[in-house]
């Protein structure tokens, strides 16, 4: 018995962290999805009327952080940019959220 609540308490204290939010994805979830998706591949009614393009894509993949930065800030295409309404460092958290989804 105490072996098994010792491996519960193990198996509990490993998985805290994968439900914890990253940095990042709750400004994503709610400027980014609508269009991105959850999953950053533009699978969505509003990304396939846009035709966005997956953020897993090789162009995306390859893109700097400072050009999916400046992307994000200033928009790109039909894309607004957020300049004014994310700071720099929210910004800079999506940036690295998508990095995450990339992987």
């Amino acid at each position: 018995m105490k072996f098994r609540l010792a491996a519960t308490a193990v198996f509990l204290a490993a998985s805290l962290p994968l439900l914890a939010q990253q940095p990042g994805q709750a400004t994503y979830t709610a400027k980014c999805a609508m269009c991105h998706g959850a999953d950053g591949t533009g699978n969505t009614p509003v990304g396939k009327a846009m035709k966005v393009r997956s953020l897993k894509s090789s162009e995306d993949v390859k893109a700097t952080d400072a050009e999916l930065f400046k992307q994000t800030k200033d928009g790109v295409g039909k894309m607004q940019g957020y300049a004014g309404k994310l700071t720099d460092a929210q910004i800079q958290e999506v940036v690295a959220y998508i990095r995450a989804l990339q992987k």
